[in-house]
């Protein structure tokens, strides 16, 4: 019963989003308080969860998102993007410029967080697209699904960082088997299906969108480069870093500070702001006006996903995701195959992967003492990769997707959700398939 109530709440925040045309946060709003109830949620409990869900989200991302869309609009008017779009091009070639772009993806998102790495990437795909007059997602996709890739198959991603350290997994296994199954999992999600997506209409937000300017007022390629990237080499430092530090002393507890990706994105800011901003002659009352005009873009993006997690936590609350997984749990299937269905199952209930991924590791841990044979580093991936399975209305990263390129609901299913998709069928193919050479 509770498996068809939450398949009604999220037919009907379909329904009055795209039949009804309310605005999506407000229908977030709506589903989550009617989600509460007929889940059996308490009716003095419920708001609470649906303002405990916004918070979380909200707390985690707004920082982020809106230092994100600041350094993203300055890198974009400063001409940094543009520079560094020409010496993309100079090294790949137009025509394999999505090679560049997919390969960038892959490298940057293994330190960061998907929503970090995608703020961060997003300014450089529209000035792409814009400069050479070619479809915002057929560039971009290929680059996300390689970000989407990392998070949910490597460490240090949350999910399967947490999921080595219950299935007892070696963390440089993993590490070389995501590898592994990730590089051609991210040549057929991103760059072959892609090719499916030249002809879809795209209006991507203006912020990032701007006019060439002249060769001898951008800012140097090292500058662009050093200005744009400084959040992906901070947090790659400290990754690094941070595990050679065996005491707890000082130098810890900075490397860890500095490792936050708010304190990153809020450092990165602080530097961009003078390095492309002021020193290249911008004022700063020019200067805030960019970022001014960034936060009205980002605003609603931030409330939907404050929505999202409000549906996700009435799911939570509610006990749905252990339901689905102590249902699953008793089957007798392959341990491998298994983790990815009850990571799929909850992934589509709650919609984050990693609530997906660490609820899927509860039940599936003690298959794997049952059956030792299987290799608990392929076990992560298979989690992980089950976890990323077609996003949908009631995860942030298919809101922020299709509100950052401006997409129509189904538009965001047929590009976003079945590039997960993808990622997801293709990560459980590559497992299987090293399984068997290790049989």
């Amino acid at each position: 019963m509770s498996l068809l109530t939450v398949l009604l709440c999220i037919v009907l925040l379909v329904l009055l989003i795209s039949y009804f045309k309310i605005n999506p946060f407000i229908s977030f709003m709506i589903v989550s308080i009617i989600g509460g109830l007929l889940l059996g949620i308490e009716v003095p409990k419920i708001s609470g969860s649906v303002q405990k869900g916004l918070g979380d989200m909200l707390g985690s991302l707004a920082i982020v998102v809106i230092c994100g869309a600041m350094l993203g609009k300055l890198v974009a008017e400063s001409g940094a993007a543009q520079q560094i779009t020409g010496g993309l091009m100079k090294l790949f070639g137009e025509s394999k410029l999505q090679w560049a772009l997919m390969i960038t993806g892959f490298v940057i998102g293994i330190p960061l967080f998907y929503n970090v790495g995608f703020v961060l990437v997003f300014p450089l795909i529209c000035s792409v697209a814009y400069r050479f007059k070619l479809n915002a997602v057929y560039v971009g996709v290929p680059m996300l699904a390689a970000l989407s890739v990392t998070h949910g198959f490597l460490p240090p991603h949350p999910s399967p960082t947490a999921l080595v350290a219950q299935f007892h997994a070696n963390m440089g296994m993993t590490l070389l088997y995501g590898t592994i199954i990730g590089f051609p999992t991210v040549l057929i999600a991103g760059l072959l299906f892609s090719k499916t997506l030249k002809n879809l209409k795209v209006n991507v937000l203006k912020t990032f969108q701007t006019e060439g300017l002249p060769e001898d007022q951008l800012p140097g390629m090292a500058n662009s480069f050093l200005s744009a990237l400084l959040p992906v080499i901070l947090l790659a430092t400290t990754t690094i870093v941070n595990p050679m530090i065996d005491s707890d002393g000082i130098l810890k507890k900075t490397v860890i500070f500095l490792s936050d990706p708010s304190v990153v994105m809020l450092i990165s800011l602080s530097v961009a702001t003078y390095t492309i901003g002021i020193k290249k002659g911008l004022s700063m009352n020019k200067i805030m006006g960019f970022y001014s005009d960034s936060v009205k873009d980002v605003g609603m993006i931030l409330l939907i996903m404050g929505g999202a997690g409000s549906l996700k936590q009435i799911l939570i609350d509610s006990g749905v995701s252990n339901e689905i997984a102590s249902f699953f749990g008793g089957m007798n299937a392959h341990p491998l195959i298994l983790g990815w269905t009850i990571a799929c199952l909850i992934r589509l209930a709650v919609g984050s992967a990693t609530v997906a991924g660490l609820t899927a590791a509860g039940i599936v841990a003690p298959l794997l003492i049952a059956n030792p044979e299987v290799d608990a580093n392929l076990m992560v991936l298979s989690v992980g990769a089950g976890s990323l399975l077609f996003s949908h209305v009631n995860d942030s990263g298919f809101w922020m997707f299709k509100e950052y390129f401006n997409l129509s609901l189904w538009d965001t299913i047929r590009s976003w959700s079945f590039m997960e998709t993808i990622v997801s069928i293709c990560g459980l193919i590559g497992v299987l398939i090293i399984n068997a050479l290790l049989s």
